[in-house]
């Protein structure tokens, strides 16, 4: 039985040690704060002499994703990671990846924008990941993480469900997610595949060699409209399957609670202590953390909704999980929105006043 290697890292560093012992091939990537440490700590470990997995800083971002989509073309696990801007960069590319059918890991470490905007935390690229930040019809598998553990244990559940389902994988943390340090239990090591493995396991992958039932190119491109169209219907009906299987929250306090608090990341843990300071006031309040938040929650928090008395989001930004909210519990119910921007972290005292103002309490 493997001993437990218990370590104290920042979540970004916990990012780069997951990935080398989750048994990726390659990580390609280009330095921007808050997230500069995954590539830093990969080329401090240099896995390229002992597992062999490639670790390179590209030219830009732009490279970056690319690189990776050559490499998921061959069925490769592979990955990258960036902030808010980086992943605006590479937008374009994480469509061909979706497109394309093929399995890669994008880690976006929020900071503030829009723009340039701050190197602070923010929350405000929900809407990129988790509507597609793209062109096209296509949607990416969305893990939030709140822990410095979580950011160690996604990395390995965000390649497994990206080649489960060929759909690209995105750890969406916030900037204090990825720079906190925590204790953290290093995931079990998982060699990398060999190369019969990878024929063996992946039959799309190109290998540009004729006579095999690997595929020879890997593209998006479909002329013909009908084709087409049965390409994005399979794709759907892909997004259905995961919707249905894929769904991950945690609720806490909920069983009595009155009103509800729906928050993801850094801005859950924040909440979960206002909520034990409001029923220490006798003010019962519950919280549902998305884990996933594409697929989204939906049904748990309708179920929810149901119980209570109004439901307020919590975010680092201007309020956009609150349009997911509204939709899953409809127009009848009184939902608000607290937040905050410009790498401002709000206090617990400020989420029970919000709490206060909104519901009269």
């Amino acid at each position: 039985m493997e001993q437990e290697e218990i370590k104290l890292m920042k979540g970004n560093e916990a990012i780069a040690h997951a990935a080398i012992r989750a048994g990726f091939d390659g990580y390609f990537g280009y330095p921007i704060t808050p997230q500069s440490e995954v590539l830093e700590t990969l080329e401090d470990l240099m896995p390229w002499e002992t597992t062999g997995m490639v670790v390179l800083q590209a030219e830009s971002e732009v490279a970056a994703i690319n690189m990776v989509y050559g490499g998921a073309a061959s069925g490769k696990a592979v990955m990258t990671s960036s902030s808010s801007p980086g992943v605006s960069l590479k937008q374009e590319g994480i469509s061909y990846i979706a497109a394309a059918e093929l399995p890669a890991l994008i880690v976006n470490v929020m900071r503030g924008g829009p723009g340039l905007g701050t190197i602070q935390p923010s929350q405000a690229d929900y809407f990129q990941a988790t509507k597609g930040g793209g062109h096209g019809d296509y949607r990416l598998i969305v893990l939030s993480p709140a822990t410095v553990q979580e950011m160690a244990d996604f990395v390995g559940m965000g390649m497994d469900l990206s080649f489960k389902y060929r759909v690209p994988a995105m750890i969406l943390a916030d900037g204090v997610v990825g720079q906190m340090m925590e204790k953290v239990v290093l995931p079990p090591v998982r060699p990398r595949r060999t190369e019969a493995q990878i024929a063996e396991q992946c039959p799309w992958a190109a290998t540009g060699k004729d006579g095999r039932k690997h595929r020879n190119v890997v593209t998006s491109l479909e002329m013909e409209p009908d084709k087409m169209e049965k390409n994005n219907l399979r794709l759907q009906e892909r997004y259905h399957e995961i919707e249905n299987n894929e769904v991950r929250f945690q609720e806490y306090f909920t069983d009595d609670a009155e009103y509800l608090i729906v928050a993801f990341g850094s801005i859950a843990r924040i909440c979960l202590k206002a909520i034990e300071e409001a029923r220490a006031q006798g003010i019962k309040i519950g919280l549902l953390r998305p884990i996933t938040l594409w697929p989204f929650p939906t049904k748990e928090i309708e179920r929810l909704g149901k119980q209570v008395k109004g439901i307020l989001t919590v975010e680092l930004n201007a309020g956009q999980m609150i349009e997911d909210v509204r939709l899953a519990v409809g127009k009848d119910m009184p939902v608000y929105h607290f937040g905050r921007m410009g790498g401002i972290v709000p206090n617990p005292n400020e989420v029970i006043d919000a709490l206060k103002k909104h519901f009269k309490i």
